[in-house]
């Protein structure tokens, strides 16, 4: 195993950093069943529209989610498997008893 550099080990804590929001839990768990626009991410989630642009932007800052132009609308997926297993592997460790 190699050594962790400092830009990964910082890479790493803004990843767990994203994720210790429950807000942005709420929308990653959502886009992994679909992709979603901010007004169905809203309607769902029972949040504002603000409010889920402004998680989505620190969602898509850190390389969580990608979004998809569709004419005027944008549509927002997960950018990485990866993170969304370990959000999987919390979630179910959580309900675990």
């Amino acid at each position: 195993m190699h050594d962790l550099d400092e830009e990964t080990l910082i890479t790493v804590s803004h990843t767990f950093k994203s994720l210790s929001d429950p807000t942005r839990i709420r929308i990653l768990h959502l886009l992994s069943k679909k992709e979603c626009a901010v007004n169905t991410i809203a309607e769902r989630l029972s949040l504002s529209q603000s409010t889920v642009s402004h998680q989505l932007r620190l969602l898509k800052n850190n390389r969580l989610v990608k979004a998809r132009r569709e004419g005027t609308m944008v549509y927002y997926s997960p950018d990485d498997q990866h993170v969304l297993e370990v959000l999987e592997q919390t979630i179910h460790h959580s309900l675990h008893d």
